[in-house]
């Protein structure tokens, strides 16, 4: 008796399981073979040059709910892109604006390594920038070369 409900429960968990995920799957998305032959016959027909397997899988045979999604994640990498755009716009500004670096390594630092000595001053340097606030939101140490690095560069390219 015990056994029978048992049993009864789990096929009944199974039934419900095995029913989302049928439904969860895209009513309209091919299989990988018919979209295969799907992508030969445009290739052959020359609608597809240019295109990938993967760009034309996801374009013609994947269509479903996932469309929104990924409409969703355009839009997100887009406004992404912009945001880099707009942070690299305003670095470049605050590099060629009023933001200035060492002409040559400050004679207190001289007696140091050539390494320390750089460091040293490119750091005075930032301070008094700092300081002055013309760091236009340059970091000394950042991703992609922060204050530091461009200082350094360019005390290196002096000699």
């Amino acid at each position: 008796m015990i056994n029978a409900r048992l049993s009864r429960g789990v096929i009944a968990v199974l039934a419900t399981t095995l029913c989302s995920l049928i439904l969860s799957l895209p009513a309209n998305a091919l299989t990988m073979k018919e979209c295969s032959v799907k992508y030969k016959a445009a290739q052959s027909a020359g609608e597809a040059e240019g295109v990938s397997w993967s760009e034309f899988r996801k374009a013609q045979c994947l269509k479903s709910s996932n469309d929104d999604t990924a409409a969703m994640s355009d839009k997100n990498s887009k406004k992404g892109a912009e945001e880099k755009l707009a942070k690299a716009e305003k670095k470049a500004e605050a590099v060629s604006g009023e933001m200035s670096f060492p002409a040559a390594i400050a004679a207190k630092f001289a007696s140091e390594k050539p390494s320390k000595a750089r460091m040293h001053t490119c750091l005075e340097q930032y301070r008094a920038n700092k300081a002055a606030k013309t760091l236009g939101g340059t970091r000394w140490i950042e991703k992609g070369g922060g204050y530091y690095k461009q200082c350094n560069d360019r005390l290196k390219a002096k000699g």
